[in-house]
């Protein structure tokens, strides 16, 4: 049976590049959805001209593109019988066809994966993207334990089975999109990316991500971890010094601190960071196992550092970065980690 290719693209303000990008995906035949995202008047004579060939879904207002991609899937799954697999293009032309076919046919190949069409960041592509795409990369592969080289590629390829888990992942705008990412890795979901063409117009100036907003979403689930593991370092940090005052040992004052900042640190992470589905004793025994460990590596580390001259309070700090970075992976990767989902018949 042959398999469908349906053309997903959300759009805000687009020019008559879209009209363009429509035609040449009806010639390669593909079925295509269009999600207007809240565009001015201005824009509508594009949407009536695509409209002859694509299917336009209006929003009457800006909401985000990660609403806008939702959009076009709830339509694409309640309209369009199987099997077929999606593929999200970008409005502004920066892909090129062939690049939308070749991710395509790997999503054909591989139905149980996500397919990126990952672009190579040279001297040409502005330093803006070329900045943004290197840091978001190297944070991404931190705190999800894969590697992904493009992370921010709108070109995305999945099929039918998969499109009922992309509709459940939260995210409004750009950082739905960053979430799917972080989701398929906390699930253990594949992922893999085909190279494509880099393709950037007058600069990336036709873009409507917003630097400051749009990064700080899609950094947040990264820096409510961070928020909790400060809060309860702080804590820890405090009990610390209270107790080594009250008691003039270091060690039994870094173990009373951080039973407590550790009971702190569980409940905030369990129900707000992670929002993990494992069960509650499994959780609670894996956290316990990993907090009586990193309480052992803690006050040895500490208490090293303390012996060979270096101030008790820096000393503590330098240990508690040391021991972040071990506990985040460890909670991220086995003990919150979602169970891996079987994926839904659409």
């Amino acid at each position: 049976m042959q398999i469908k290719k349906i053309a997903l693209i959300p759009a805000f303000e687009p020019d008559f590049t879209l009209i363009n990008i429509v035609l040449e995906l009806r010639d390669n035949d593909f079925e295509i959805v269009i999600v207007n995202d809240g565009s001015s008047q201005d824009c509508d004579y594009i949407f009536s001209a695509c409209a002859n060939v694509a299917t336009v879904i209006d929003h009457p207002i800006n909401i985000g593109k990660g609403v806008a991609i939702k959009t076009g899937l709830y339509h694409i799954k309640n309209n369009f019988s199987g099997p077929y697999v999606v593929v999200t293009v970008d409005a502004d032309g920066q892909h090129a066809i062939k690049d939308v076919i070749k991710v395509c046919g790997e999503a054909e190949k591989n139905p149980a994966s996500l397919i990126l069409g990952s672009r190579k960041f040279d001297k040409d592509v502005p330093l803006r993207s070329r900045f943004g795409n290197t840091i978001t990369r190297k944070v991404y592969k931190l705190f999800a334990g894969t590697a992904v080289y493009d992370t921010q590629t709108g070109l995305r390829a999945f099929s039918q089975s998969v499109l009922p888990r992309m509709l459940k992942i939260k995210g409004d705008r750009y950082e739905y999109e960053m979430n799917v990412l972080m989701y398929f890795a906390k699930e253990g979901r594949d992922i893999k990316e085909v190279w494509i063409e880099t393709i950037y117009k007058d600069d990336n100036k036709s873009s409507h991500f917003d630097t400051v907003k749009d990064s700080i979403k899609i950094y947040k689930e990264i820096l409510k971890f961070s928020a909790s593991s400060l809060c309860s370092f702080s804590l820890d940090y405090v009990l610390y010094c209270m107790l080594n005052v009250a008691t003039g040992s270091v060690i039994i004052s870094n173990i009373l601190a951080r039973l407590v900042s550790a009971t702190v640190n569980y409940n905030l992470n369990q129900k707000l960071v992670f929002r993990s589905d494992v069960p509650f004793w499994k959780s609670a025994l894996g956290y316990a196992i990993l907090a009586v460990s990193i309480l052992a590596g803690n006050t040895i580390i500490l208490n090293i550092l303390v012996t060979f001259g270096l101030n008790i309070y820096l000393g503590k700090i330098i240990t508690e970065i040391v021991m972040f970075t071990i506990s985040y992976i460890v909670q991220r990767g086995v003990i919150f980690k979602r169970e891996t989902l079987s994926y839904e018949k659409a």
